[in-house]
């Protein structure tokens, strides 16, 4: 049986996400105003190749990998760094505060770009939205939190973007939102999962006391195709 989570970008884009996909069977990407996710079925020269020509010279796309990053030479190395795979088989409840929650659309747009941008929860695109299952918390009309779902495979469904505004933190919101896209994924039976910095122990200890574990170690990694390297490919 494959270990769809040990590829979560690659099993996304072939599976749940396949009408989003940009590439073929050795390569895969979402759109660039989308995210800059991709993922190959392994590290092998031809896997490589044919994510430089889905790159455009000077973009970034991320990828998360079990092993260090060997493009040799078709892509450039910008930075890796290891993230921890959690998953929740057993969620527990957060007590309501009486904050109100609200779905987030296609309006909320700029303000979460600005949102993500001060918190760097992640990259988030004028076209993220598409990705579904965005909530939030105001403050007297102000973006105070937001989280969301980002790739999803059969039986799982990622949740990325928890970031709260740095004057409301402590309040409990990133906790509140987390619960609640996990309710939203267990509408749908399935199961929810997410990756943190290793590094961010703060995050680590919160998605703990929600029920998730640690189930793997992958390695964020960033490449880029360099100036004038690759032509542009986005064929289906």
């Amino acid at each position: 049986m494959i270990d769809v989570l040990a590829n979560p970008i690659w099993h996304s884009l072939s599976t749940r996400h396949s009408d989003l996909a940009q590439g073929n069977h050795l390569a895969k990407r979402y759109p660039e105003a989308v995210g800059p996710l991709s993922g190959i079925p392994e590290q092998s020269a031809e896997c490589w190749e044919a994510l430089r020509s889905l790159v455009p010279p000077g973009d970034r796309c991320v990828l998360f990998l079990n092993e260090p990053a060997d493009p040799g030479g078709r892509m450039k190395l910008v930075t890796e760094f290891p993230i921890e795979q959690m998953l929740c088989e057993s969620p527990e409840t957060v007590s309501s505060t009486g904050v109100e929650i609200e779905k987030l659309g296609e309006n909320d747009v700029n303000e979460m770009i600005s949102l993500a941008a001060l918190t760097e929860p992640g990259p988030f695109r004028q076209s993220t939205i598409r990705l579904g299952g965005y909530v939030g918390v105001r403050d007297k009309g102000r973006l105070a939190a937001m989280a969301g779902q980002r790739t999803a495979i059969p039986g799982y469904r990622e949740i990325s973007a928890v970031c709260t505004h740095p004057i409301y933190r402590g309040k409990g919101y990133g906790a509140m939102l987390v619960c609640a896209v996990m309710n939203e994924i267990a509408k749908h039976g399935d199961l929810p999962y997410l990756h943190v910095r290793q590094d961010n122990l703060n995050a680590i200890r919160l998605y703990h006391h929600l029920g998730f574990r640690i189930t793997r170690t992958l390695r964020c990694t960033i490449v880029t195709t360099p100036e004038g390297g690759g032509n542009r490919s986005t064929s289906a």
